[in-house]
């Protein structure tokens, strides 16, 4: 229910350990939308969800790493050895509630951590060097 602050409606997010799909739905689709990467995201007591390709795929469920940052409330790099996501990089961090408390992990697969950006960034001082020659 939005609630009405200096006359205009104010709507917020409200997600516990308790949240389900349901109430977990937006910050996934927001995160997914964003990156156009498999997100994953479950509350601490309940199973979540798992989008791919702009799609819900599944609303019941976990994976290993997103159940290890629960348990250890920090952030994870990994590549799972069992799962959907098996052999493949993700990271995964914690959702708090204002008092610090963990009710949730969402999780992205890690892109990144199979580019090697030494190379990536020693081709862009090239790219650089080349675009630079060209305006002399």
């Amino acid at each position: 229910m939005p609630n009405i602050f200096g006359g205009e409606n104010i709507i917020s997010l409200c997600i516990s350990e308790d949240s389900g799909p349901e109430e977990l739905e937006s910050i996934a689709v927001a995160i997914h939308s964003l990156t156009g990467l498999p997100t994953t995201i479950r509350s601490l007591k309940r199973k979540g969800l798992r989008l791919e390709k702009g799609k819900v795929i599944d609303r019941d469920y976990t994976g290993p790493v997103l159940e290890k940052v629960l348990k250890a409330d920090k952030v994870i790099h990994e590549a799972p050895s069992e799962g959907v996501y098996r052999g493949k990089h993700v990271v995964v961090a914690p959702l708090h509630s204002r008092d610090g408390k963990i009710v949730a992990a969402i999780g992205i697969v890690d892109l990144l951590a199979t580019i090697d950006l030494s190379s990536v960034f020693l081709e862009y001082a090239s790219v650089l060097e080349e675009v630079e020659d060209a305006k002399k």
